[in-house]
């Protein structure tokens, strides 16, 4: 297995796509031109076991930017498994198209082939642009599928776990900023209320907080404002940025924490459920300069992961919730760990899980009868 040191949300410019998926141990291109399917499935690694990453169906501008999405996703998928105590791997499939216009049966069983094939070394379940009602129609097709609706066994919607790991990890930071761990009194900025970021805003109204949100979808905000009228709609998201908040949640697609960024925010922690949120890893070392504190975002949103992982068992609501809620423990691991070797939250939260993945993965090397 090759671990890389570099923050998973790193861009990458390859020279060819051997290079690209260098330090991966598997990438499978999917194709059934009669359906339109058009996926990629990166595996990442399988060293603490079976690889688990959602599926991502979105209309990318091309097949390099689809390519380095499932690239980087699969390895945050990797260190988030590690650091949840999760005896997975990491790994992440996208779909390229328009999930409102390009999604069928027919397209989604014959991804199900392709997972199937894999014959277990990869399982996957909802991401952006896929739901519940997608993977029990690929389920059709393969084994190796979570996040299931609960008529068929699953837990439905992983955004339940997604937004209250994402609290626990912002309290977790409220207690090193502050001293306590709440955010009563405190004003959060939420940057995207879709399937967690609404469910995270409701946590924080009931905590105490003031909620400032924004979304570039109308739809969403609307129903925001019919949930919890109190939350203060900022209609332009750049505007969210330099708002006059304690915390800034980025909630929506990765990448949203730039240099411009940080030279904005005027919050003193940056906790939200999005996947790779900095833009590159230089931008973890430039939140810490300006007195920002980061809570790596693959450790503080892995309560989706742990909700869909519960299902290989057998689901339990209450065992879920439990691992999920520990994620306030984890949170805070990383920022002693951070303080006592010098380094930044993320780069700290990499070692986390690059010494789990390690110390556990070379146990496979003990041969058993």
């Amino acid at each position: 297995m090759t671990t890389a040191s570099a923050y998973p949300g790193e861009p990458r410019v390859p020279s060819s796509v051997f290079d690209a998926g260098a330090e991966h141990e598997q990438v499978v291109f999917c194709s059934d031109p009669a359906s339109g399917l058009r996926a990629i499935i990166a595996i990442f690694s399988t060293a603490l076991g079976p690889a688990l990453g959602g599926t991502r169906f979105h209309p990318y501008p091309d097949e390099s930017a689809a390519l380095a999405d499932a690239l980087a996703l699969s390895r945050a998928m990797a260190y988030k498994a590690a650091c949840a105590g999760l005896d997975l791997g990491g790994g992440k499939a996208v779909i390229i198209g328009d999930p409102t216009k390009d999604s069928s049966e027919a397209l989604l069983r014959a991804y199900g082939r392709f997972v199937a094939s894999l014959h277990g070394r990869y399982i996957t379940a909802c991401d952006v642009g896929t739901y519940v009602e997608d993977m029990d129609i690929v389920a059709r097709e393969a084994r190796w599928v979570v996040g299931r609706s609960p008529a068929h066994g699953g837990s439905g919607d992983s955004g339940v776990l997604t937004a209250y790991g994402v609290f626990e990890g912002m309290r977790a930071s409220a207690a090193r900023v502050w001293g306590s761990p709440t955010l009563a009194g405190r004003t959060v900025a939420v940057s995207g209320v879709g399937k967690v970021g609404a469910r995270l805003v409701g946590h924080l109204i009931e905590d105490g907080a003031s909620v400032l949100a924004t979304d570039v979808n109308p739809a969403a905000l609307a129903r925001l404002r019919t949930l919890h009228p109190q939350v203060e709609i900022v209609d332009d998201p750049d505007e969210l940025v330099g708002a006059a908040a304690d915390v800034y949640s980025p909630c929506a697609l990765g990448g949203a924490l730039t240099e411009d960024t940080v030279g904005r925010l005027r919050a003193k922690v940056v906790c939200g459920g999005a996947n790779n949120q900095l833009a590159h890893a230089g931008v973890d070392k430039l939140l810490a300069e300006a007195g920002i504190l980061y809570a790596p975002d693959f450790v503080v949103n892995a309560g989706g992961l742990i909700q869909v992982a519960d299902e290989i068992e057998g689901y339990r609501e209450d065992r879920a919730k439990a691992s999920a809620a520990r994620i306030f423990r984890t949170t805070r691991s990383v920022f002693e760990l951070a303080e006592a070797e010098g380094q930044t939250p993320g780069a700290a939260a990499v070692t986390l899980a690059e010494r789990r993945m390690t110390g556990i993965g070379r146990l496979r090397r003990i041969l058993l009868p």
